[in-house]
Parts: C-alpha cells; sequence; structure tokens
C-alpha cells in the first residue's frame, strides 16, 4: 500500500484484552496488513448491502410510465432544445 496520495497511511489503535494480544506476539503474522485487509473487506461487505437495500427501495417505489409516454422522445426534445440554444461556431 502506497504511503503516499489518497492511500497514505495513518496510524489509528485498537483496544484488545491482554491474552489476545499475548496470542498475536506469538505468530509472524503481519497483524497491520491483516487488519487492513479486513477493514477493506467489511467496508466491500457493507458497501454491497447499501446497494441491496437501494435496489430493494427503488423497486418497492417504482412505478409505470404514464400512458404514451416514451423515453426516445423526451430525450429527443432535451437535445433539440440543448442544440437549439447553444451557440456553437459554424
Amino acid at each position: 500500500m502506497s504511503r503516499t496520495g489518497k492511500n497514505k497511511l495513518v496510524r489509528t489503535t485498537i483496544t484488545l484484552p491482554a491474552s489476545l494480544k499475548d496470542k498475536m506476539d506469538k505468530t509472524d503474522t503481519n497483524w497491520s496488513e491483516a487488519i487492513r485487509e479486513m477493514i477493506a473487506q467489511r467496508l466491500e461487505e457493507e458497501g454491497g448491502t447499501d446497494m441491496a437495500e437501494a435496489v430493494i427501495l427503488n423497486e418497492r417505489i417504482r412505478r409505470p410510465a404514464p400512458m404514451g409516454w416514451s423515453a426516445e422522445n423526451v430525450i429527443k426534445q432535451w437535445r433539440r432544445k440543448r442544440n437549439s440554444s447553444s451557440t456553437r461556431p459554424s
């Protein structure tokens, strides 16, 4: 992980039971890296949950378009309006 730019590493502190710290000290694990990976994975999972909730909410509030409504016609209208009001060089 980079120490510059948006991935700059910052220091934080966690509090653990002494017995857990003793067990950690008996391994060759890079705990900083392990914890970074676990936090990143957890945040990714949390984001996925938010997306799933958003999809469910969207489906719940979605309603059919009015009779005769056409997305194609709306886009064409907006493009005509935009093109007629712009001042493009010839």
